[in-house]
């Protein structure tokens, strides 16, 4: 059988292929005294709350399951409208609001809409593997830029004035960013888009873990910065609906009917259920409960990051945002006689039952050396980790 070769410039998603091998060593070690502690997967241990999932019971019992326009319910895009008002202070029109499933259907719709094939799309290094995959996708090529911690592993202007080609048409950034947590700083990505604008590109934000902001200075969201921001988010993160596969984004009034067209041929509508449930995202009992998480999320990374530390795994950059740690593995390597973020991950997996993610996925400027743990787990779990991670490297 002869494929594509799209589909071979798609590299394998190594996250998943760990996940694999920790689910394999885990059935051996069900029922031990030490099973095995996934810290691996960016999903919160939350479930979407009461009032989330009445709102799913209460439409598949009325039949409000049947497709939806292809831009989303409007009552839906209204009250994502209100979010941006009313959190962010920032007036983003429910027109410009498409509803789709997923962040990762947004994503692809914007690659789609917006990329030729050959294009460049510049992107920081680190990053997650799966948005320059979107860009390859679309028959576009990610330049990855490679970035320091002393810039936040995030893109500057700078940067991306120095890179830019006569290829070049625009920007795929994220903030706060997966693996490392961390968010460009406002006035950071002010000149960014200024480069950009002034020279005809695009400003594509990933902004999925927006809403676990836990800094001031950096919980802002880029659509401030005008209307030809093109942002995506979802209700994975934040609004713990990760399998209900919703997300949304926000783009320039012409672009509506465009991503329409590709959105009704491509994916018809997002699920019809998830986006009456989400409505009730929005109630003040959801936000409250939302907001409750988003606390414990950041006491876990309070917790856990200066265990990390302590430990000889340095986190360069304290995260402001998401779930993760990006730490540097090279002193914890070698105390277990290892070389290198992959046999680092796999060596916690068998000798700690400690499942961890290596940094190959997120690029190639000195990822080799980072691993990522995600703190979405329970706090019971990351001290279990911690102990366990204390006993073997010392």
């Amino acid at each position: 059988m002869r494929f594509s070769t799209r589909a071979e410039r798609i590299e394998p998603f190594y996250v998943m292929e760990v996940a694999k091998a920790a689910q394999a060593l885990a059935r051996e070690a069900a029922g031990t005294a030490e099973p095995m502690i996934f810290l691996n997967i960016g999903e919160p241990d939350f479930t979407a709350p009461p009032l989330v999932q009445e709102a799913a019971d209460r439409a598949m019992r009325a039949g409000r399951t049947q497709y939806t326009q292809a831009l989303g319910l409007d009552a839906l895009r209204e009250r994502i409208s209100g979010w941006y008002a009313q959190r962010f202070g920032v007036d983003v029109p429910a027109r410009r609001i498409v509803v789709t499933a997923g962040a990762s259907a947004a994503l692809q719709l914007a690659c789609l809409a917006l990329i030729e094939a050959g294009d460049e799309i510049l992107m920081p290094d680190p990053s997650y593997p799966c948005n320059r995959h979107f860009v390859s996708a679309a028959e576009g090529k990610a330049v990855l830029i490679p970035t320091t911690a002393e810039e936040r592993f995030q893109l500057s202007a700078a940067k991306v004035e120095a890179a830019w080609g006569p290829k070049t048409r625009g920007v795929l950034l994220a903030s706060p960013s997966n693996p490392t947590g961390t968010s460009i700083a406002p006035d950071e990505l002010r000149r960014i888009q200024g480069v950009v604008r002034a020279r005809g590109g695009i400003t594509l934000i990933d902004e999925i873990y927006l809403g676990l902001s836990y800094d001031e200075a950096f919980g802002q969201t880029a659509l401030a910065l005008g209307d030809d921001v093109i942002s995506i988010n979802s209700f994975s993160k934040y609004f713990n609906m990760t399998g209900w596969r919703l997300g949304w984004m926000v783009v320039p009034d012409a672009m509506v009917p465009v991503v329409e067209r590709l959105a009704q041929n491509l994916f018809i509508c997002a699920s019809a259920i998830s986006q009456h449930a989400a409505l009730a995202c929005f109630e003040k009992d959801s936000i409250a409960e939302y907001e409750r998480r988003r606390a414990e999320f950041k006491a876990r990374r309070d917790f856990f990051i200066p265990a990390l530390q302590s430990l000889g795994l340095t986190v360069p950059v304290m995260p402001d945002g998401a779930f993760y740690a990006w730490a540097d593995c090279t002193q914890a390597a070698q105390t277990l006689g290892v070389s290198g973020s992959w046999d680092f991950a796999f060596a916690l997996m068998r000798r700690a039952h400690l499942a961890i993610t290596p940094g190959r996925d997120f690029g190639t400027a000195d990822t080799g050396r980072f691993v990522r743990f995600s703190t979405a787990s329970s706090m019971a779990q990351l001290q279990e980790s911690v102990a366990r991670l204390r006993a073997l490297l010392g």
